[in-house]
């Protein structure tokens, strides 16, 4: 009698695991050949657990991935915990087409989000305004946003820079690129590309944005055809009245906001606590939050983690004032006993959005001009598994997200 043992691959996401970060890279890898894959959320850090399929532990040998061989007798028996517990099994059934928004000139800056598909091995499309405009997104599942500047700024950075090559060459590009598209103002151009980016999500996308992005992509909505650029940017000045009030209600996530409109201000709005941050200090933590798996499963998906304390890292907008956040957004992760809400989620329409503060998980400080992170010093990051639990949260199959 000839007796078959079925076996499947567990990825463990807990301490054992050499190289968290490739880990989804793995499991991407897995969905792009066309096979499911589930996440064991709460199991062992939110393990994963693939099939055994050819060439998986091949490439996990050259990721550099710890993983297990488990019979199906194995696998029943992770299953029976996770029933007991506050886990739960998500199906993975896709791997997510990957957009993130890259300016044709880049800022003297490194982009967390990219170092972080670049090092997993998971594959992206750079996109910039013109495509946004042109209804590219349509073509994506997944979009993501970091050091930007929606408001028609530049970041704000005219005060210190605005002598600088780099800056000069921003400016150029924005400019020529309005123009070519038949905008008058750069802010004209990026408040459209604000609506267009709300459309997206509203219609099934999925958003992720860190540092500079989520707050600036608010303003740009509250403030939608408002001119809220100081004189030394286009020429013109404020054009803020009575007549010109904010519609928080076309907002994602942030309500109540003050602009900050002197341009020798590095702060657009009142919403950033960067200055609270760097009162506590580089050994400050924030705390991921707990959810019942089995009822907020979103939420549970995109706090998986190794640890429930997370590095504090600073960025233009480090983290979002407390009382600025709508009352249907989740708080993922803050700073107990601070106003600080470091990492927030939400749904709009079809879609959902995740804001995460802060410029680069593993540098505390990242100073315009440093060089970029090196993953391969990092490979266990809490932080940047949070990056990354975004990247596949599209993957997941939508009638077992319950939230």
């Amino acid at each position: 009698m000839i007796f078959l043992i079925f076996l499947r691959i567990l990825i463990p996401m807990d301490d054992t695991q050499k190289d968290h970060l490739r880990a989804y890279g793995l499991t991407y890898w897995v969905l792009k050949q066309g096979f499911d894959a589930e996440w064991l959320l709460n199991y062992r850090g939110g393990s994963f657990l693939l099939p055994s399929i050819e060439g998986v532990k091949e490439q996990a040998n050259i990721l550099g991935v710890s993983y297990t061989e488990i019979t199906e007798d194995q696998v029943n028996e992770i299953y029976g915990i996770i029933e007991r517990e506050n886990m739960e099994v998500v199906l993975l059934e896709k791997a997510p087409k990957i957009a993130v928004y890259i300016p044709e000139i880049e800022g003297p800056w490194d982009d967390a989000v990219c170092l972080a598909l670049e090092y997993a091995k998971i594959p992206y499309d750079r996109i910039w305004d013109k495509e946004i405009l042109s209804g590219a997104l349509s073509k994506y599942d997944w979009l993501h946003l970091h050091h930007e500047d929606f408001t028609g700024q530049y970041g704000k950075f005219y005060a210190e820079y605005s002598n600088t090559d780099w800056y000069k060459a921003s400016v150029y590009v924005n400019e020529e690129m309005a123009r070519n598209l038949g905008y008058k103002k750069v802010w004209m151009m990026k408040h459209d590309v604000a609506l267009k980016i709300k459309e997206f999500v509203e219609n099934g996308g999925f958003l992720f944005a860190m540092c500079s992005a989520p707050i600036t992509l608010d303003i740009a909505l509250a403030w939608n055809g408002i001119d809220i650029v100081p004189k030394e940017i286009d020429g013109d000045g404020i054009n803020l009245n009575y007549q010109n009030l904010p519609d928080f209600s076309r907002t994602f996530a942030f309500k109540d906001i003050n602009l900050i409109t002197n341009i020798f201000i590095y702060e657009h709005s009142d919403v950033d606590v960067t200055m609270e941050a760097v009162s506590r200090g580089e050994r400050s933590l924030f705390t991921l939050n707990e959810f019942y798996a089995k009822r907020d499963v979103l939420p549970t998906i995109l706090i998986q983690n190794h640890t429930r304390y997370v590095k504090e890292f600073l960025g233009q907008d480090t983290g979002f004032r407390r009382d600025k956040i709508k009352g249907d957004v989740y708080i993922l992760g803050d700073v107990k006993g601070t106003d600080e809400v470091k990492y927030i989620f939400g749904s709009r329409g079809k879609g959902t959005f995740t804001f995460l503060g802060g410029h680069d998980p593993e540098d505390y400080q990242h100073f315009v001009g440093d060089p970029p992170t090196l993953l391969e010093l990092h490979k266990n990051s809490p932080g940047y598994r949070l990056i990354l639990n975004n990247i596949l949260f599209p993957a997941a199959r939508k009638k077992e997200l319950k939230t």
